[in-house]
């Protein structure tokens, strides 16, 4: 107001006060997070949460293992071949409730050294460590109540450098899981194959490593069934089952080690796959009986298959649901040899197979089985004999489709198109032509009418 008592409205071209920042404030331990969530925004970076781990295993889920020596958590590993050598890869883990069979080679610069310093050489490390039964048990591993032991089958030795061989060496690793749903992992069970090994440059080692998973619930009737390859219909791919006596197995075919001799060691024969595998088997000489029941016994497999199962569920109790298999082996009299031993040299298996039932679910059976030899004749001097083997499977399918349904004809007329204009033009007369007209219209309709009908029956 001025002098006068008189109010004014007045405009100040420049406020120093207001234009600039206000005093800085400070910014200590007690009041950083409340001015940095009263002014900040989204952050790149998450709050950091620890993760529960989850509590029980799922299917796939690697098993946890716990070394007690060193207080370390580890894996339950499952070595697989890699590459074209198919050479050892440590890391793979093995699967929960994954059974499966992985092989793998070895190859050793000096194996003298390696006897007793590599690890994978000795049976004690597949087994000085406890499983975990369920994934809770990280948080606190050195709870008993969270450890499984593994238990040892039977006695393996550690391997001993004996002049210019390595014994008891790793040769096959199978693990025995039995497991109860979510309550996890019961029992762990191991088994060991070992072999002996010369000490020379270049040595190689073929090791297996089999992981076998069954429920606890499982009755032993149960275990003894083994697993399905089909429900009732095999399924292509699943093992093709065989049966000798009571026993049921898996048809198997050859399988080579390294240096292409025969493994103990087998292939398994896939339902609808076919597959050739061969091997050189080295034996000393005997006399020629012994000899061709020794071949026989590796072509074929220990032991035999004197059936195959009709579907992939078959039961080995139930008679009828395996059929013979059909063989035939060399004529040694059509080898006119007088000083030589005629042996096997190869063995083809031959499926016969269709499939039954509806077309909209068709399941897959085995009709016929067959196994064929194929002989060669060898000198009987030689002292130590070197024979080529081969196994052949290949699956025919002997479907008969049935032919496709047809139904009854159906007529399909066409008149033309002008068919109805001499009755548009009737009806579009007047009302006087029209009570003339309709009658014959009408009757023609009819007898139109009554004509369709009887071409038609």
């Amino acid at each position: 107001m001025d002098s006068n008592g008189i109010r004014q409205f007045c405009v100040h071209v420049n406020n120093s006060k207001l234009n600039y920042f206000q005093k800085l404030q400070t910014v200590d331990a007690t009041n950083f997070q409340a001015l940095a969530t009263e002014f900040g925004g989204e952050s790149f970076t998450s709050t950091f949460q620890t993760q529960l781990p989850p509590p029980f295993y799922r299917a796939g889920d690697p098993i946890l293992t716990y070394f007690p020596q060193w207080s370390v958590m580890g894996l339950l590993r499952q070595p697989a071949g890699v590459g074209a050598g198919g050479l050892c890869a440590e890391s793979n883990p093995a699967g929960f409730l994954e059974s499966k069979s992985t092989t793998c080679a070895r190859f050793f610069k000096n194996l003298a050294d390696s006897c007793t310093l590599d690890p994978a050489l000795d049976a004690a490390s597949y087994y000085n460590f406890t499983v975990l039964k369920v994934p809770r048990g990280v948080s606190d591993p050195q709870n008993t109540k969270f450890q499984v032991p593994v238990t040892l089958v039977s006695q393996a030795g550690s391997p001993l450098l004996a002049g210019n061989t390595c014994q008891n060496v790793v040769s096959q690793v199978i693990y025995e899981i039995e497991t109860n749903g979510t309550f996890g992992i019961q029992k762990v069970s191991v088994s060991f194959g070992q072999t002996n090994l010369t000490v020379k440059p270049g040595t190689s080692l073929q090791q297996h490593f089999i992981i076998r998973y069954r429920a606890s619930q499982q009755s032993a009737a149960a275990s003894v069934t083994g697993p399905r390859s089909g429900n009732p219909g095999y399924i292509v791919g699943k093992p093709l089952l065989a049966l000798t006596g009571d026993k049921r197995h898996s048809m198997t075919l050859l399988q080579s080690q390294g240096d292409g001799t025969c493994s103990v060691k087998r292939h398994e024969v896939q339902f609808g796959v076919n597959a050739i595998s061969g091997c050189k088997l080295r034996l000393k000489r005997v006399d020629c009986s012994h000899l061709q029941q020794e071949i026989y016994h590796t072509l074929h497999g220990r032991p035999r298959p004197e059936h195959v199962a009709i579907f992939g569920n078959a039961d080995p109790a139930q008679k009828g649901a395996w059929t013979r298999i059909l063989s035939r082996n060399c004529s040694v009299s059509a080898m006119r040899c007088t000083s030589c031993c005629v042996v096997p040299v190869s063995l083809e298996i031959q499926i016969l197979w269709a499939y039954i039932g509806l077309q909209s679910n068709p399941q897959a059976h085995v009709s016929g089985a067959r196994f064929l030899y194929q002989c060669q004749p060898i000198q009987d001097t030689q002292h130590e004999t070197e024979v080529s083997l081969t196994t052949v499977v290949t699956f025919v399918d002997i479907t008969q489709k049935p032919e496709p349904p047809r139904g009854q004809p159906r007529m399909d007329w066409k008149l033309p198109f002008d068919f109805f204009f001499p009755f548009k033009v009737a009806f579009s007369r007047g009302a006087d032509s029209q009570k003339g007209s309709v009658s014959p219209i009408l009757i023609l309709c009819l007898l139109l009418l009554g004509v369709l009908n009887l071409e038609t029956k």
